[in-house]
């Protein structure tokens, strides 16, 4: 598979021209984002630049980066094993072109086996990592924790917590609430990245009739998770992605209103950059 982008490739040059203060984030849509740290340390988070699976899953928005153009990251991490979070063409070639490092679960190794990286990208073996729940690990002026998720749809899920001076960021990859309280007990969170979207009907993937079908969390599973985490800000992800379970995200700030966290939604789109 060749990826093709949208944009040409201003998105990658900003991110490698860019020089934070403390730590900057690029959104590529779906539940991909960039990190870059005063240090110029950069890491890539599931970042997905495929189509989807058509008809069951179909990418409702831009394709904001070829991975080709990708010429500096310390790491890619992969919160889980689904296609729209380890997938080779979107993640190998920036792998390939940088020497970082990859860091993801045992079942997300295994789809980077089945997809044959080292075969079919210049990819080294030793450039794949196993992260488990609890392991840290430190890239540049980073400290990253894999902490237990809880996503019913996937083998073995984990969030990312990255401590920089300044502040802690999480993401949650496409868990729901209830295993994030011990994060929010162990760490001061300043901003979490939290999966939002709609249930739809979605073409069940062996029988391709319409199933009623929920992947991430609506307002009140966002909100519940936002408070286990006592996250200060809240960035909702993943609702512009797949066709049938868009959603909007302005709608959190009234299901927020009544509840001590987030103090703040950050509502952004593909190609946006924030501070943490």
């Amino acid at each position: 598979m060749t990826i093709h982008s949208d944009w040409g490739d201003w998105l990658p040059k900003e991110i490698a021209a860019a020089d934070p203060d403390g730590v900057d984030l690029w959104y590529f849509g779906c539940n991909g984002f960039a990190l870059k740290s005063s240090d110029g340390t950069t890491v890539f988070i599931d970042p997905y630049l495929g189509l989807g699976d058509p008809p069951r899953t179909l990418r409702m928005i831009p394709v904001p980066f070829d991975p080709e153009d990708v010429q500096e990251a310390d790491a890619v991490l992969g919160t889980h094993e689904h296609t729209d979070h380890v997938h080779g063409p979107s993640q190998a070639p920036i792998l390939a072109n940088t020497g970082a490092q990859y860091y993801t679960t045992d079942a997300g190794l295994e789809v980077t086996e089945d997809e044959d990286w080292t075969g079919n990208w210049e990819v080294s073996a030793d450039q794949l990592s196993e992260i488990d729940d609890g392991d840290t690990i430190e890239i540049g002026d980073l400290t990253i924790t894999a902490e237990p998720a809880n996503d019913p749809d996937a083998a073995h899920p984990v969030a990312f917590v990255i401590e920089h001076d300044a502040g802690t960021f999480v993401h949650g990859g496409d868990a729901r609430p209830g295993q994030f309280e011990p994060i929010g007990e162990r760490y001061d969170v300043d901003l979490a990245v939290l999966a939002f979207g709609s249930t739809g009907m979605i073409p069940d993937k062996e029988t391709g009739e319409p199933q009623r079908t929920t992947w991430y969390s609506d307002e009140n599973m966002l909100v519940e998770a936002a408070n286990e985490l006592e996250a200060e800000r809240v960035l909702p992800t993943h609702w512009d992605m797949w066709k049938g379970m868009t959603a909007d995200p302005t709608v959190l700030h009234r299901h927020a209103n009544s509840f001590p966290y987030p103090e703040e939604l950050s509502i952004i789109e593909i190609g946006d950059r924030v501070s943490l």
